[in-house]
């Protein structure tokens, strides 16, 4: 079975090529082909020797993941790849005033269980490679003729359910020398993994970290997501105040509003004492309704309700800009579409 280019960084290629009576600078212009010049056919790397050509040829394959579908709206692209197996997973590009982002999937399925999910309706098959998570974004910006400016693990899956190749994969796209995006414009997040998120506070990196949480207490938490019953609020946020004391760096709180469930005053003034004093602010998103799971968007006099008890109350907070309405926006609508056919 052939090695896949994008599972490695230069190091490990550099080892690779030398171990195979190549020379270490082989390495950097491999990279540059793939990086700079998006050239994935090694015969057409031309200051590359035939030799080294064939060589790879045989022993690597470049892209493996196929596009089968591209969804448009204004500001959003949907993508869903095909993975070798057959699988499904899907990106969302959203096209911001101040640049592009992409939102990426790290596993297929999810075991999570967040019961306003699409994605976790349909159980995690099996986790994604690293190449399989760069290849996402790498045909994607092939595909658009666009250059992704930041990267968000909010798509299919728990990223700290993968968590050794998740972190390979930030690294890697973190690399001046592959897709050079900025530690501090790659979040991952996590609904809550107490250990995972200890791990993480020890990793020196400056990746930023979002904590999906959606409920302020644990009887309302643990109806919608499943995780809280082994992770309960009170011991997640204790680790994201260690987080923050040892990375000195801001956590970003993801509460998606749901019409009469968690939109209520008394669940926003629960939110300002749950959080107060801790150095987070609050993303509010509107839910993305789908027609297998029966919760509603809140109404946007509501949402607008619960802002501003937050901010009255100096918790730090926005509003999700919508995107991608007139599409499947919501996490695994699209796969789910594929999948029920």
């Amino acid at each position: 079975m052939k090695n896949k280019i994008f599972n490695y960084d230069i190091a490990e290629l550099t080892e690779f090529l030398i171990k195979n009576n190549f020379k270490k600078y082989n390495a950097t212009q491999i990279f540059e082909w793939l990086y700079e010049h998006n050239e994935t056919n090694f015969n057409n790397m031309t200051n590359l020797s035939k030799n080294l050509q064939d060589f790879l040829t045989k022993n690597f394959t470049t892209i493996n993941l196929k596009i089968v579908k591209v969804e448009k709206s204004v500001d959003t692209y949907k993508f869903l790849f095909c993975l070798e197996d057959n699988n499904y997973i899907e990106s969302v590009v959203m096209l911001h005033d101040y640049g592009k982002s992409v939102c990426i999937s790290t596993q297929v399925g999810c075991n999570m269980g967040c019961t306003f999910c699409e994605s976790g309706r349909l159980k995690k098959i099996r986790n994604l490679q690293t190449y399989e998570m760069l290849e996402q974004i790498y045909l994607i910006q092939k595909e658009l003729n666009i250059k992704i400016n930041s990267v968000v693990l909010m798509g299919i899956g728990e990223p700290f359910d993968n968590y050794d190749n998740v972190l390979k994969f930030v690294k890697l796209i973190n690399n001046p020398k592959t897709l050079a995006i900025g530690a501090r414009h790659i979040t991952i997040s996590t609904c809550g993994i107490v250990p995972k998120i200890k791990q993480f506070s020890e990793e020196n990196l400056q990746v930023n970290l979002a904590l999906s949480l959606h409920a302020p207490n644990n009887e309302l938490r643990s109806k919608l997501m499943k995780i809280n019953k082994v992770y309960p609020i009170e011991d997640v946020l204790k680790e994201i105040k260690n987080y923050i004391n040892k990375t000195n760096r801001r956590v970003t709180i993801e509460y998606l509003l749901l019409k009469d469930v968690n939109d209520q005053e008394r669940h926003a003034l629960e939110l300002v004492k749950l959080l107060k004093n801790l150095n987070v602010y609050v993303n509010l998103i509107p839910y993305n309704e789908t027609s297998k799971i029966n919760y509603n968007k809140s109404k946007k006099v509501q949402i607008l309700k619960f802002y501003d008890i937050l901010k009255k109350n100096n918790i730090n907070v926005t509003i999700r800009k919508e995107f991608g309405k007139e599409i499947s926006a919501a996490c695994g609508q699209l796969r789910s579409k594929e999948v029920n056919k």
